[in-house]
């Protein structure tokens, strides 16, 4: 309860930074302040990028947000791509030195990294693209039928090509691999269930397309403690 607690405020948190439009007349009352309080901030915002105009920047003050908008834009599957690693990174890496104690397990970490990169990112970036290709809009049944399709279908498909990876990457033979998936594969998408259900109503509502990957990444670093600790045990 306590992981879909936080999971669940993180995605209300980051909503408005991943994909929601400011409220026009509330950006207009910010932008059309006093005189005296523009010339007061006049000389501090020459250089300063927390009084950057957010019509010239999108993310107004968040640094990097342009050149991230504009590789989404130019070069989506390697910076989706990317953008999983360091979520998958994150996530482990907060396992091991917060939960799992001993020895930083470099194997470890490397190789859930790399999962992030390689499979999560692309597949992500497909699935997703052709998901709000295929049901268009944002009203209750799209989103329902969304999150089912996701959880019900590509939950399984997707807990099932991570413990193959794993146990590739440790050498395991198909039988270990396929005794894995059969023991751990319910526990795994139950887990998915208690979480992502609410998180992605919030994903499919709010975020764009081309940010889905990089809001669930931000999401997941909670959830992937949880994955790199079944997928490892």
């Amino acid at each position: 309860m306590k992981l879909t607690a936080i999971l669940v405020a993180c995605s209300m948190l980051a909503v408005e930074a991943f994909g929601v439009s400011p409220n026009p007349s509330v950006t207009k009352k910010v932008l059309n302040k006093p005189a005296f309080t523009n010339s007061i901030n006049k000389d501090s915002a020459a250089g300063s990028p927390l009084f950057r105009d957010p019509s010239l920047t999108r993310g107004g003050a968040v640094p990097g947000w342009q050149a991230y908008n504009d590789s989404l834009d130019n070069n989506p599957l390697i910076t989706k791509a990317m953008t999983s690693l360091v979520g998958w990174a994150a996530g482990d890496f907060l396992a091991q030195v917060f939960i799992g104690g001993g020895a930083f397990d470099m194997k470890r970490f490397l190789t859930l990294s790399f999962f992030g990169f390689i499979y999560h990112g692309p597949s992500g970036h497909y699935f997703y693209n052709w998901l709000d290709g295929k049901i268009k809009g944002t009203d209750g049944k799209s989103v329902a039928t969304k999150v089912g399709i996701d959880q019900v279908l590509w939950c399984p498909i997707f807990m099932s090509v991570f413990f193959t990876y794993l146990g590739l990457c440790n050498g395991d033979s198909f039988s270990t691999i396929g005794n894995k998936i059969k023991n751990d594969l319910l526990s795994a998408c139950q887990g998915s269930w208690k979480v992502w259900p609410i998180v992605h109503a919030v994903n499919f509502k709010f975020i764009s397309t081309k940010h889905r990957l990089l809001f669930i990444n931000a999401i997941q670093i909670a959830f992937n403690i949880f994955l790199s600790i079944i997928g490892t045990k």
